[in-house]
């Protein structure tokens, strides 16, 4: 007799319960990002969107829920789909969690790969832990990825470590749902205390704290918008926390309030954070900066920019097309592999990715340099060619331009160089200096349009508004066409907003644009410019502490204060 079949069950999906964190992307655990990156549906908080959003699959659908979950009860199919649970939307948030547990386990239900992310930590999660438990009735697999807790991240990046030498208590308290017992508990204690609970309910707390047996000068901190370039402290006691909030103008919020992190205690460090603020401390820390380039060109200058706390925004101010006649260039290609050649020549990452979407129009990949010697202006171009599988032969040792390239570049020898001719790719409106070098050393150059360089199109309106307003805190310009183009696509940048310049020439033309120049390059680098823009940031910082000042952003303007343009 032969076994009996059985009909294929659907497929059982899979729930992964995940923490985002408190706020900063670079603190989600590698874990929580392959996961993010497989997931078929993924179910988040608004408040971790941003930080969970870039990790999923390309191609996700946004679809946003409040009360009426119609519009999203049934997942994708074939592409994963991204729900947003929305608490702001329905009344104290819970109508969206109970849709976000209707989602999860109807997803999961179906098949699919789903990612409940969550703020902080899920196992410090109360809506999470519910999910968990219907997950195990249901039998639908689940796992749990730990995330940075809110309540330990947001003092570590405040410079406020929560423990000393002498092993000091630490608890933890939650007061929008603390009772009077837990209160009394924490007041009697002298170890420290993280609170977390709103900006508009930090005094009340801080009240409940004395009446519980804390001292009115007990130290505390208080952290809004912890880990992100947002992130404010204040130093205070339990006495004065309400004045100093009333002193620094923070109004109450009609929303209910900004989440915070208190920490209070007499060994929290809280006297010494002026030490240990290494995040807030930051040269950049806040700053908006404009930076005119694609998102190809500006990913490493960006961030290099997070990294000194700032904000990078990239707004591209030149647009890559194919040359109007592709014959020329077609010929080069053609002639590169049949021999024409002794070196090629690369002065742009845009020239690299010209010549390698004809190779690939052309089936050739990067064996057709064989006996070819390659060369690249600077360390970026390289990185290019070297994704591509090339590479080069020449870099400049010094400056990274077409000059500094000439000055290593090999005269012509004909006992040695069996081909006096140099194939330079490139953009329709280089300058001459290169060809004119390579002539001068005695080689032939074939100088091809690679690729055309047009004006990009104007930014939203909500961006040119920052750049004529002076919402921008810096502009970084890496050549004479980012100016000309900015001011062409989006207006002059406000006289507040600092003004770095990548050498001598783009500088110029700023100044020929009415701008005046803040910072320059000490070489002609886009990594030393962001370099030279922290330190100028650094020795900002520092006058305003040594003046006794409040350390605030170029933006932050004083009304009616301008600054007028240097005439050196």
């Amino acid at each position: 007799m032969s076994p009996t079949t059985l009909p294929a069950s659907p497929e059982q999906g899979h729930v992964t319960f995940l923490g985002a964190g408190p706020g900063d992307p670079g603190l989600l655990t590698l874990r929580a990002v392959e996961a993010l990156a497989n997931a078929d549906v993924l179910v988040a908080e608004h408040d971790v969107l941003d930080v969970v959003r870039t990790h999923a699959r390309q191609g996700v659908a946004e679809v946003h829920t409040d009360a009426d979950t119609s519009a999203s009860s049934t997942p994708g199919t074939g592409t994963p789909q991204l729900t947003v649970v929305d608490g702001a939307s329905t009344t104290a948030g819970v109508p969206s969690m109970r849709d976000a547990a209707h989602l999860v386990m109807e997803a999961a239900r179906g098949g699919k790969r789903v990612v409940r992310a969550v703020s902080g930590d899920p196992g410090l999660d109360a809506y999470a832990a519910e999910e968990m438990l219907a997950c195990a009735s249901a039998g639908v697999p689940f796992e749990v990825v730990p995330g940075v807790a809110t309540a330990v991240g947001v003092p570590a990046y405040a410079g406020v470590p929560l423990r000393d030498a002498q092993g000091t208590d630490v608890r933890f308290v939650d007061a929008r749902t603390a009772s009077d017992r837990c209160w009394t508990e924490v007041g009697a204690s002298d170890g420290t205390v993280v609170v977390s609970t709103t900006l508009d309910s930090v005094a009340a707390a801080a009240g409940e704290l004395v009446s519980a047996g804390r001292k009115p000068d007990t130290p505390l901190t208080v952290t809004v918008a912890g880990t992100t370039t947002r992130q404010r402290t204040w130093t205070a006691t339990l006495g004065t926390i309400a004045q100093t909030l009333k002193q620094a103008k923070v109004l109450p919020s009609p929303e209910g309030g900004r989440p915070v992190i208190a920490v209070v205690g007499e060994r929290s460090a809280a006297a010494q954070r002026d030490r240990l603020a290494w995040f807030e401390s930051k040269p950049l820390f806040g700053w908006k900066v404009l930076v005119p380039r694609t998102k190809e060109q500006a990913a490493s200058l960006s961030d290099q920019l997070r990294s000194y706390g700032a904000v990078p925004h990239e707004v591209p101010t030149i647009a890559v097309e194919p040359p109007r006649t592709p014959q020329q260039m077609e010929r080069a290609v053609k002639g590169l592999v049949t021999g024409r050649y002794e070196w090629i020549a690369f002065t742009s990452v845009n020239a690299v990715k010209a010549v390698r979407e004809k190779f690939e129009e052309y089936g050739l990949d990067a064996r057709a340099f064989a006996g070819i010697k390659v060369a690249a202006v600077g360390e970026q171009t390289a990185n290019a060619l070297i994704a591509f599988g090339v590479k080069p032969d020449l870099v400049p040792s010094g400056e990274q331009s077409a000059a500094g390239l000439l000055e290593d570049w090999p005269p012509y020898d004909p006992v040695f160089d069996p081909i006096d001719r140099v194939f330079l790719p490139r953009a329709d409106i280089a300058t001459e200096t290169l060809v004119a070098g390579l002539i001068e050393l005695g080689w032939e150059v074939d100088d091809v349009t690679a690729y055309r360089t047009v004006r990009a199109s104007p930014p939203p309106a909500e961006t040119r508004e920052a750049i004529k307003g002076g919402g921008f805190d810096a502009v970084l310009f890496t050549s004479s066409s980012t100016v000309r183009n900015l001011v062409g696509i989006a207006g002059k940048p406000h006289n507040v907003t600092v003004i770095a310049c990548i050498g001598p020439a783009t500088a110029k033309t700023a100044e020929e644009h009415g701008l005046r120049v803040d910072v320059m390059a000490p070489e002609p680098s886009v990594h030393k410019l962001a370099e030279a823009l922290a330190d100028f940031g650094a020795r900002r910082r520092l006058a305003a502490l040594e003046a006794g000042d409040p350390v605030t952003r170029p933006s932050e303007r004083r009304p009616g204060a301008r600054r007028r343009r240097s005439t050196t």
